[in-house]
């Protein structure tokens, strides 16, 4: 299988929307240096993935350009921690949540964290998603 740059895949894009992406990218690499990045072309973004041993990975964020913004994403969003309540998409989708930015000024500080939390949660087992499933679930409000 032929993989994409993801240079190629954001070289429709503005000027602006290129350059948010790319500090979004360098953003997840910064964080997670061991992370693999590589172009999901049926989806139109950027994928990252951890490796997790014997030659595995988990995905665990994207970066999506849109012609008018651009998101940093987390497959498991849903199971994250989220202090400062950042993350969009409750109600919208039952796993993935994200930020949506405009201008690479919007990043906020707290976006590192939250790509190492997608990497804590994107490293758990399945009892232990499925636990914090649960104690969601059954959580007040």
């Amino acid at each position: 299988m032929e993989t994409i740059p993801p240079e190629a895949l954001l070289a429709d894009h503005s000027p602006e929307r290129r350059a948010l992406a790319n500090a979004l990218r360098d953003l997840v690499k910064r964080v997670v240096p061991e992370s693999i990045e590589r172009v999901r072309p049926g989806w139109g973004l950027v994928g990252y993935d951890v490796p997790v041993g014997r030659g595995k990975t988990r995905y665990f964020a994207f970066v999506w350009a849109e012609p008018e913004h651009v998101h940093l994403g987390f497959e498991h969003g849903v199971l994250m921690d989220d202090p400062a309540g950042l993350l969009q998409g409750r109600g919208e989708t039952k796993q993935v949540r994200w930020l949506t930015f405009l201008h690479v000024t919007d990043i906020p500080p707290e976006a590192e964290d939250l790509v190492r939390e997608a990497v804590r949660v994107a490293t758990l087992s399945r009892a232990e998603k499925a636990l914090i499933r649960m104690e969601r679930e059954d959580a007040p409000g």
